[in-house]
């Protein structure tokens, strides 16, 4: 985590949801948590999106949310991870999960970790379109962008900005971005 927003970079929001890797091999889809627990049977809505949204092949870092007209609603995404699989499948009919793509991972057999971040993003975007499910991250190179959308998404639930050097490689379990949030007190927003 940083106080500003650091020059030179690739900013996008910082989406309130569950970190998730989707993989897709044809007719299998697995989603899994950053911590490697299973994740797909408790959103069908996004297993079932996968087939006409995705590539047929590909592996994708992303964050599922649950969007309102309010905007972003953690705790209606946090009442999908539930034992009763009737209950799961109520909730994502009620409330339906979307899948913010973020990093591109693998495609067909390419192996896109070791290429730069501004490879991966550009790969992103050309292999995704946008579908109701699943959806590519907004970016931009810009600082006076990512500083405008710091204050104005703040309100839609999002936690604040991520920035990531463009020449950066894909490296799990490591803290190689920054994250700019919103600093909260008991009362307001600092």
């Amino acid at each position: 985590p940083v106080r500003t927003i650091p020059p030179d970079a690739s900013y996008e929001p910082k989406w309130d949801g569950f970190r998730s890797i989707c993989f897709r091999d044809g007719d299998q889809v697995e989603l899994g948590s950053r911590n490697e627990r299973p994740m797909t049977r408790y959103f069908p809505e996004l297993v079932a999106a996968v087939a006409a949204e995705l590539p047929r092949r590909c592996v994708i870092d992303g964050e599922i949310v649950v969007a309102t007209d309010h905007g972003l609603d953690f705790e209606a995404l946090q009442q999908r991870i539930h034992p009763a699989d009737s209950r799961v499948r109520m909730l994502a009919a009620k409330t339906p999960a979307s899948f913010i793509a973020f990093d591109l991972l693998a495609l067909g057999d390419d192996d896109y970790t070791r290429r730069p971040f501004s490879e991966r993003r550009a790969a992103l975007a050309g292999a995704l379109g946008s579908g109701p499910s699943f959806h590519v991250t907004p970016a931009t190179t810009d600082i006076d962008t990512a500083r405008r959308w710091f204050d104005e998404f703040e309100g839609a639930g999002l936690d604040g900005v991520i920035a990531k050097p463009l020449a950066l490689t894909y490296q799990p379990d490591k803290r190689v971005m920054f994250k700019i949030k919103h600093e909260r007190t008991a009362d307001c927003v600092v």
